[in-house]
């Protein structure tokens, strides 16, 4: 049965866009048929813990002589990977948190990126390659082409490294800014944008629901 991994990494259960945006795809993705199951990791409820030794970014036949015994982190590490390698397809929420990733998100993204296990280290071992991955993106100001923040982004570009480049994974991208204008006066200008934004992040989210995987 195709199976999908939602993963979340909102702090905020209640009002989250990524939330909202990722819970779309897989209310799209269910909707294909009862064979489409949905596979959900919160990552903040459920957090990956931190590596804790050099020795975890690599596999065991890969790590140097002497290396500690990391039985118990490798347990969690494949753990992880099983769960990413069961999926069909992967949509990951990450929202903009001071301009980079989600710290949860971010040691997920440390327990896949292992060479040689998933990324390519003196051969091409990539059995991600070619699968699909949305990287649902939410940021609450405004970071147009153009404007004095442009370029300040660094949430997306290391995830599509990991999941793109490292791993071999189709990442299509879908992004939503603004999202403060609920809530800040000084953006409220910029709802109607935000609301535009969202609506189209929803279609496209939807699209990509009923033709992946």
């Amino acid at each position: 049965m195709p199976s999908m991994l939602r993963l979340d990494s909102s702090i905020d259960p209640v009002a989250s866009v990524s939330r909202r945006l990722t819970q779309a795809f897989a209310d799209a993705w269910a909707a294909r048929g009862p064979q489409h199951t949905v596979v959900a990791r919160d990552l903040v409820a459920d957090p990956v813990p931190h590596l804790t030794h050099t020795a975890q970014h690599w596999p065991e036949h890969l790590r140097a002589e002497g290396a500690p015994d990391l039985a118990a982190q490798d347990a969690v590490r494949d753990a992880v990977i099983g769960q990413l390698l069961a999926a069909d397809v992967l949509v990951v929420g990450a929202p903009m948190y001071n301009y980079s990733v989600p710290s949860q998100l971010k040691t997920w993204l440390d327990h896949v990126h292992v060479p040689g296990l998933l990324a390519p280290f003196g051969g091409e071992t990539q059995p991600l390659r070619g699968r699909p991955a949305v990287i649902v993106s939410t940021r609450g100001a405004i970071y147009d082409d153009g404007s004095a923040t442009a370029g300040w982004d660094h949430t997306v570009p290391p995830i599509e490294l990991v999941l793109g480049t490292a791993l071999g994974m189709d990442v299509r991208v879908v992004t939503v800014s603004r999202t403060l204008s609920q809530s800040i006066a000084r953006l409220a200008g910029e709802r109607e944008r935000f609301d535009a934004e969202l609506a189209a992040a929803e279609a496209e989210l939807a699209r990509l629901a009923a033709e992946l995987g």
